[in-house]
């Protein structure tokens, strides 16, 4: 596989920005806060009948829609996937972070300084317009792929809504692949923002929620009570050293260290003996790691350091994905030719990008490496680092660029039928 240079040069000199921005305009404007995802849909749908992608959808759950099609290529050539989610997170604050500015509306798509703004912006609707385009503007070159190209738009990633945010969609999306009823892809590109770099690996992730549960009693008479407090502080200080001891065992290339790292704490009462303390942590695996492993190894240095007369201690997993304690680390091979194109064609679209960097967050790759055999990285316009906050946003040369990378590594990847 080569990046063709005149090919990024002609695509460049026949992509409609208007129209390319318009189409993100579009799906920033239709609300798709995990639960809502069909609102969005409606309009994926829609623009794949367009570019004669045979839509199919169906629901995940009652209501909340997958849909999926693929451009059946003239032969010779592999199958590329694009894939991503539809949810988004909550617009809570928004309004009144940018009340009485052009940013106040969290779906108005207003361009401010050379960038789109709102909920979804990054996370990850530009991703989902850059590959439809992408293959809108190969028509528009009357370039013809030997290859096919998919694309399936997945709900229910984000967490943060009740009852949501279990992956719910890819689950059934990777369900129907092994029942044969959607065809397996060779390799697939999941639109998460990376800044236009390359994402072969990610990090792994479970949350535990902690309840130490000892014995209230009167202040004034503390001894006939159970300070859970105290414990919590046995086991917290157990957690950091624990924390120390899995960073300076293993390090990643591109993924780092692992950690231990406490979110939250509670516990305690009204001038008495505290009878319950609640603590929440999230620990980061690396690729390699089990997460059976990780949680019983974490799970006995809480109950060593919690133990006593008079002390439980219960510990929940919330935040299951594709494993029932979390989400599973993953990586495929970060000198494979297909991401030695796909680096090669994002630095020529925007010089400086194309870096080869691993994920500091959790996304569904996994369902797709692990389940269906699909080697998948993470790339997209977007910065993760404004995702989830009231200042989401593209910058729109990067969105551009990224039409044209995508396209250039589509015609890279899957084969030119023709001139």
């Amino acid at each position: 596989m080569k990046a063709d240079d005149v090919l990024v040069q002609r695509l460049n000199g026949v992509l409609d920005k208007a129209d390319a921005l318009d189409l993100l305009k579009g799906a920033v404007a239709r609300q798709s806060i995990t639960g809502n995802e069909a609102n969005v849909v409606d309009y994926l749908e829609q623009r794949m009948r367009d570019l004669r992608l045979a839509p199919e959808r169906a629901d995940f759950l009652p209501g909340r829609p997958n849909v999926w099609g693929e451009r059946t290529g003239e032969g010779g050539g592999p199958r590329l996937l694009f894939i991503g989610h539809t949810d988004t997170v909550h617009v809570r604050g928004w309004a009144e972070r940018w009340a009485g500015t052009e940013r106040e509306d969290p779906f108005g798509g207003a361009i401010v300084d050379g960038e789109i703004w709102g909920r979804g912006t990054g996370d990850l609707k530009a991703g989902i317009c850059a590959g439809l385009a992408a293959l809108d503007l190969l028509d528009r070159a009357g370039v013809r792929l030997k290859g096919d190209v998919a694309f399936a738009f997945v709900g229910d990633e984000e967490s943060g809504e009740p009852g949501t945010g279990v992956s719910a969609g890819i689950k059934d999306f990777s369900r129907r692949v092994k029942a044969g009823e959607i065809a397996r892809p060779d390799f697939a590109i999941y639109v998460e923002p990376t800044r236009l770099s390359v994402f072969p690996a990610q990090m792994g992730f479970f949350i535990a929620d902690v309840t130490i549960t000892g014995k209230s009693a009167y202040f004034g008479v503390p001894e006939q009570g159970v300070d859970a407090l105290k414990v919590a502080h046995n086991a917290l200080s157990a957690i950091w050293r624990h924390s120390d001891e899995i960073a300076a065992q293993a390090s990643h290339d591109l993924v780092g260290r692992a950690f231990a790292l406490v979110t939250g704490i509670d516990g305690g009462g009204y001038i008495a003996v505290p009878g319950e303390c609640r603590f929440s942590l999230i620990r980061k695996l690396l690729p390699g790691e089990s997460l059976d492993a990780a949680v019983e190894a974490l799970e006995g240095v809480i109950r060593v350091a919690a133990e006593g007369e008079g002390i439980s201690v219960a510990i929940e997993y919330p935040a299951g994905r594709d494993h029932g304690y979390g989400g599973s680390p993953a990586e495929i091979e970060a000198d494979r030719a297909e991401i030695a194109l796909l680096a090669s064609v994002l630095d020529q679209a925007m010089p400086g990008r194309g870096s080869i960097e691993g994920a500091p967050y959790w996304s569904e790759s996994p369902f797709l490496i692990n389940e269906i055999d699909c080697p998948t990285v993470y790339c997209a316009p977007g910065d993760i680092t404004n995702c989830h906050t009231l200042e989401e946003r593209v910058n729109i040369d990067e969105y551009l660029a990224g039409i044209v990378a995508f396209a250039a590594f589509i015609a890279g990847y899957c084969g030119v039928a023709s001139p």
